[in-house]
């Protein structure tokens, strides 16, 4: 079974993806599971780590944090626009200094960051362990640096580190 479907999760998922953005009929089922069958095996190809997580017990704490905190800052960036404040607003450039060293929680900080509106992660220095983060309201610099240490990266050592 792993040599036919090396990831049958991602597979089933890419499956269901493709059936929830297409019609859903016969011929459509059996298009999305050759093209779900077909990604799993390219990515049994890139021969992906396994992600190793320490303890599970955070991982809905983070996902309600990131959760509201993306709701909040589509609100904000949403006030922004409407309002034509844009030109009031500094956006600027924060270097975060990183604890977290396990790539699957540095990748999941990544998605995190990136998918908060107003927010991109820009760069990454593993030697130093620095993150470059670009904000589109920076006021604070320190307040930036708080808030992804303690509210992300806190969380996501406590899962896999």
């Amino acid at each position: 079974m792993s040599r036919v479907l090396p990831y049958p999760l991602l597979t089933l998922g890419l499956l269901l993806m493709w059936l929830l953005l297409t019609s859903f009929s016969l011929a459509q089922l059996l298009l999305g599971g050759i093209v779900a069958a077909a990604a799993s095996r390219a990515m049994a190809a890139l021969q992906p780590s396994k992600p190793r997580i320490r303890r599970w017990s955070p991982i809905p704490k983070l996902a309600l944090i990131v959760a509201l905190d993306i709701l909040r800052s589509n609100i904000a960036v949403f006030t922004i626009i409407v309002h034509g404040r844009a030109r009031e607003r500094v956006s600027g450039f924060v270097a975060i200094p990183l604890d977290l060293q396990d790539k699957t929680g540095l990748a999941l900080l990544s998605c995190i960051v990136t998918s908060t509106p107003g927010t991109a992660w820009v760069e990454y220095d593993p030697t130093s362990g620095v993150l470059l983060l670009h904000v589109l309201d920076l006021v604070d610099r320190e307040e930036w640096i708080a808030l992804i240490k303690n509210r992300y990266e806190a969380l996501l050592m406590e899962i896999f580190e």
